[in-house]
């Protein structure tokens, strides 16, 4: 089996570090290469970053030319694009969001959310709306730290994590997320900490995607997702622009 991870952004240290916590998840027998975008924002923070970072995944798999692949695993939190790439591809895509929340809510009742800026507090929350698991969520707090900012300083994250965690916790939170695919391998260090439950979204997405594959499960055609209309597009950045 074979699952191809997509950054959402175009700084290729941050793909490198999700491929390792992808790989760290995965069963035997299952490759996990990794997909930059070749445009786009370095880090995805707010409402313009992501629906760039959206058009530049879905430029990145569109014109992959790399070894078959058997699912995607969309490793942005939050951010927009992976309807599309539903329709896009014939194999199971596996958003790094959903997948978190849904193992969330199979441990507790209730669960929050800790990502970087509180910016993209909105992002997430809509995206959490539309997988249908928004009503467990009791909170998404900001640790106050940028995407790039995650791996400088490894024990400033761990405490600005524990500082927003333990506000989630405060709110009801039975379980807490990784609100980042920048924060892979975060939650062996605090799990213990925090007396609770830490789920961290690129794994989740590899064992769901995992899981799809081996029942040979992929995304419907009937109704939401059929495959895009054929006519001309033009796709990629402006040469020149920002």
């Amino acid at each position: 089996m074979r699952i191809v991870v997509t950054n959402c952004n175009t700084t290729q240290e941050m793909t490198e570090e999700i491929v390792r916590g992808a790989r760290a998840a995965a069963g035997p027998g299952t490759a996990v290469a990794g997909l930059t975008p070749g445009w786009g924002p370095e880090s995805a923070e707010g409402w313009l970053d992501s629906y760039l970072s959206a058009a530049a995944v879905l430029d990145a798999l569109r014109s992959y030319d790399g070894p078959p692949y058997d699912a995607v695993v969309l490793a942005g939190f939050g951010e927009h694009g992976r309807e599309g790439v539903r329709e896009l591809v014939d194999v199971p895509v596996v958003d790094i969001t959903e997948a978190a929340a849904h193992l969330a809510c199979l441990l507790g009742r209730r669960y929050g959310v800790v990502t970087t800026l509180e910016r993209s507090r909105g992002q997430i929350e809509d995206s959490l709306e539309t997988a249908g698991v928004a009503r467990n969520c009791v909170a998404v707090a900001g640790t106050g730290l940028g995407v790039l900012d995650l791996a400088g300083d490894p024990g400033r994250t761990e405490a600005a994590f524990l500082a927003a965690a333990e506000r989630v916790r405060d709110a009801g939170a039975e379980v807490l997320v990784l609100g980042c695919a920048g924060m892979t391998g975060l939650q062996r260090a605090v799990g213990e900490k925090l007396g609770v439950p830490v789920v961290d979204g690129v794994g989740a997405a590899v064992k769901l995607a995992e899981s799809l594959v081996t029942l040979g499960l992929t995304t419907s055609r009937a109704g939401s997702y059929p495959k895009p209309l054929v006519k001309r597009r033009v796709w990629g950045a402006a040469p020149g622009r920002p």
